[in-house]
């Protein structure tokens, strides 16, 4: 079951990228021609394409690491050392990369979080 969750998430990790990268950098897919098309597709920029990718290689990683710890009899203790520092460091590289984006959000002018709208009073 693990592995068909593993291989799940790297088949909708792959599709993410292409029609993402093809959006951001070569051409954008008019949406209305395509009712069918997921309306997330079309907001992902760069840097939303590059957090999905780091979480996306995140959940698989932590995948492989509970399918290693499933089968225990069979993993040596610095394969399952090597895991775990592997994965530690994609989560620290996700953590790093949204503060880093959240930041440089901040300093170009964009509100960290947008403010909540006005109700007249």
């Amino acid at each position: 079951m693990l592995s068909f969750i593993d291989l799940t998430l790297t088949a909708s990790l792959v599709v993410i990228v292409i029609f993402s990268g093809y959006e951001n950098f070569v051409s954008r897919i008019d949406e209305a021609e395509h009712r069918d098309w997921p309306e997330s597709m079309g907001k992902i920029d760069f840097t939303g394409l590059k957090l999905k990718l780091l979480s996306s290689i995140v959940a698989i990683s932590a995948i492989q690491l509970l399918k290693a710890f499933m089968n225990l009899k069979n993993s040596s203790d610095r394969d399952l050392m090597w895991l775990v520092i592997i994965h530690v460091v994609f989560v620290l590289s996700g953590l790093m990369l949204a503060w880093t984006d959240r930041v440089s959000g901040e300093s170009h002018g964009a509100p960290a979080i947008a403010p909540p709208p006005e109700n007249g009073h």
